[in-house]
């Protein structure tokens, strides 16, 4: 019987239940987009991976509920932890992913530094600009900063308090150009990181995403400039939370985080023989 693993990884955390989970979908050969699409809404997380082997590395793509996405931070994560906990890549080796940002790497820490793995990903700077009504209007306040880049609209408020008990209008937010919004302040005083942000995608059916790797894209830059440090830690305070190690490299950043494998399973034939892998997509 055709069956294909999967598995459920908490990304950007130590700790099962929190940080962002991500499924992993590890398959030997391509699979149809549209197929990737009903299971990644099968498995209703904000982000499903799906890793096939490639001449170098593996493919790597990322859907949410409703939708294939350029860039995913903890999906790729979770897809790094999956091939290094099933034994599909070793230990001592990088893992290398082709994807539709580029070639993406994840390798290991050295044993003194812990578990925490490294993204080596591409920078994502904001362009300072005007606020629309509609982010005004679904953030309930006026920014401090607004830009965008080619994904997401960058929100600078007062202060750490401000982001933790924002109440977005979901439906406004969803009119807006792009994938989402990402909304950040200086952390308070005395905290164990230096920025702290929250990140909404109501247009991609994930109102907000409990820690988004690509969003510190976006954030690293942004707090690079604004601390002048190169080296920083963020802190997603959505409800289940999540810390991310940034340094930024001229035009990549590298994001640090760790990960918990929560569940091991299989799509069974049923589900598996619906995958066309003559992909027009």
């Amino acid at each position: 019987m055709t069956t294909i693993p999967i598995c459920i990884v908490d990304a950007f955390t130590d700790k099962p239940f929190k940080g962002n989970p991500a499924a992993v979908c590890l398959l030997e050969k391509p699979m149809d987009a549209q197929w990737m699409q009903q299971v990644a809404a099968e498995m209703n997380l904000s982000e499903t991976a799906f890793v096939e082997p490639a001449e170098e590395g593996y493919g790597l793509r990322w859907f949410t509920p409703l939708a294939e996405v350029d860039l995913c931070g903890h999906a790729t994560l979770a897809a790094a932890c999956t091939l290094w906990q099933t034994g599909k890549l070793s230990k001592e080796k990088e893992a290398l992913f082709q994807t539709k940002s580029g070639l993406l790497t994840v390798r290991r820490a050295d044993e003194q530094e812990g578990d925490w793995m490294t993204m080596d990903f591409p920078a994502e700077p904001s362009v300072a600009g005007q606020a629309p009504e509609a982010l005004i209007q679904g953030l309930g306040l006026i920014p401090r900063y607004t830009g965008k880049n080619r994904m997401d609209y960058l929100v600078e408020v007062d202060s750490e308090r401000t982001v933790r008990e924002l109440q977005p209008d979901w439906t406004l937010l969803r009119t807006l150009e792009g994938r989402g919004v990402i909304v950040t302040a200086k952390a308070d005083a005395g905290q164990s990181y230096e920025f702290v942000s929250r990140a909404f995608y109501p247009k991609l059916g994930v109102n907000e995403d409990p820690v988004t790797g690509s969003a510190h894209c976006a954030l690293a830059p942004y707090w690079s400039k604004r601390l002048r440090k190169e080296s920083l830690t963020g802190f997603q305070a959505s409800a289940r939370g999540g810390l991310v190690r940034t340094e930024l490299k001229g035009e990549r950043v590298l994001l640090g985080g760790q990960a918990v494998m929560v569940v091991r399973g299989q799509l069974e034939h049923a589900a598996v023989e619906g995958g066309n892998v003559n992909d027009e997509a």
